[in-house]
């Protein structure tokens, strides 16, 4: 398995594991699990021995899932949650104590921006700087920093944080580097690439594709030395040390928390998987397309797309990515009525979400920025007529003909 491709990787590495000759892992609703001896339940207890006790904290299933994710990341172990939010306040959860200092990237997906508000109003000392600038990180660092954390494109103005250069600054200050790899996705890009200790992915985006089911997933890549991390408590530290954090997680996030994600889904995401390339080579070829039609219309007053030549980290997301991802975002000029021109398309669904197989488009200052502020939300770039679109994979000319139509009817 080694030298094939990503595809065939994902298809069949660890299906061993796979019941009955079954070519996809069943959906196991089990809540609990029996054991014939009573020792063989009590080592399953004390991870003596490798076993399922109770769904909230580990489902054959899911496992299987965690299996395939950290195979698309090159990790050594996954954990799965309900939703991708859920990965990501697992870090606060698990890791994290009063006074701990994160540094983070200020162009932020809304809802991890107002999940830092929330830790900082329990204690923790938050820095939101422009991460495309790999020095507002070094201006940051203190005695008490414990994370920095990015994404690979910013949702949804597309800034792409200088993730070499930090990769090397946590490397050498020993700081846990975590990046969100939503909207790359771990084809297009692989953030151990970069030194990224932790890789957050939201499930339910690009990888599960068919906007059927919620889920989110923490990856530890074995890159960080956990050794160098103070919040460890003595109990974790039974396991191999490159674990020491994952193994945690599992117990302080998953298991105390509880966002746990359904069988159900895990299988929905499972199957989801397979096609992962084919369809983001496609919803990528969509949005360079679209996004090159846009950029020359007199209605449009930019439009922000790592693709374009003109996009500032357009040089970065070339040499990092395999390809430039399926978000755009765009602005139109002041006398253009945009509620109208959105009504006029026919094919992308008003909707939130990303990385769906339909193309979805949404007027980010009034719905999932509606919360934040004018001040912060200027100071993020977001305008009042900023659009966001997630390509799908719809045929490209049909695409095209329906933004450039609607144009036509305002």
């Amino acid at each position: 398995m080694k030298n094939f491709g990503y595809t065939t990787k994902i298809l069949y590495k660890k299906n061993n594991k796979i019941e009955y000759g079954s070519l996809h892992k069943p959906i196991y609703t089990s809540v609990t699990f029996r054991y014939k001896k009573t020792k063989e339940l009590i080592n399953v207890f004390k991870n003596k021995k490798e076993g399922f006790r109770y769904s909230r904290q580990k489902n054959p299933t899911v496992s299987f899932l965690e299996d395939k994710i950290s195979i698309m990341e090159n990790g050594i172990e996954t954990i799965c949650f309900s939703t991708g939010m859920a990965a990501i306040a697992a870090i606060y959860q698990g890791l994290l104590n009063i006074n701990d200092h994160i540094i983070s990237s200020k162009f932020l997906f809304g809802n991890t921006t107002n999940l830092w508000n929330n830790i900082k109003s329990k204690g923790c000392k938050i820095s939101m700087v422009d991460s495309t600038n790999y020095k507002n990180i070094l201006k940051n660092i203190n005695n008490k920093t414990k994370i920095v954390f990015v994404e690979t494109i910013s949702n949804p103005i597309t800034q792409i944080s200088d993730l070499k250069k930090i990769g090397k600054i946590c490397k050498k200050y020993n700081i846990l580097y975590i990046i969100d790899n939503t909207i790359t996705s771990p084809y297009l890009f692989n953030p151990k690439k970069v030194n990224a200790n932790l890789i957050i992915n939201s499930l339910t985006k690009s990888i599960g594709g068919h906007g059927d089911s919620l889920g989110g997933s923490l990856t530890d890549t074995g890159l960080y030395n956990w050794k160098n991390f103070s919040n460890i408590d003595k109990k974790f530290k039974k396991y191999n040390e490159n674990l020491w954090g994952i193994k945690q997680i599992r117990a302080k996030s998953l298991r105390d928390f509880g966002a746990s994600l359904s069988a159900e889904s895990a299988h929905n995401i499972l199957i989801g998987l397979e096609t992962i390339t084919f369809r983001q080579n496609k919803a990528c070829f969509n949005a360079f397309s679209l996004a090159n039609m846009l950029k020359n219309n007199k209605n449009i007053k930019k439009v922000y797309y790592p693709g374009l030549k003109n996009h500032p980290q357009n040089k970065i997301a070339k040499k990092l990515f395999k390809n430039y991802g399926n978000l755009l975002s765009f602005e139109f000029k002041k006398n253009i009525n945009y509620y109208k021109y959105l009504d006029n398309l026919k094919i992308p669904n008003l909707a939130t979400n990303l990385g769906d197989n339909r193309t979805l488009i949404l007027p980010i200052a009034k719905t999932i920025y509606n919360e934040i502020s004018k001040k912060k939300k200027k100071n993020m770039g977001i305008s009042e007529s900023l659009i966001r679109v997630s390509l799908g994979i719809e045929d490209t000319h049909d695409i095209l003909n329906d933004f450039y139509n609607a144009f036509n009817k305002l």
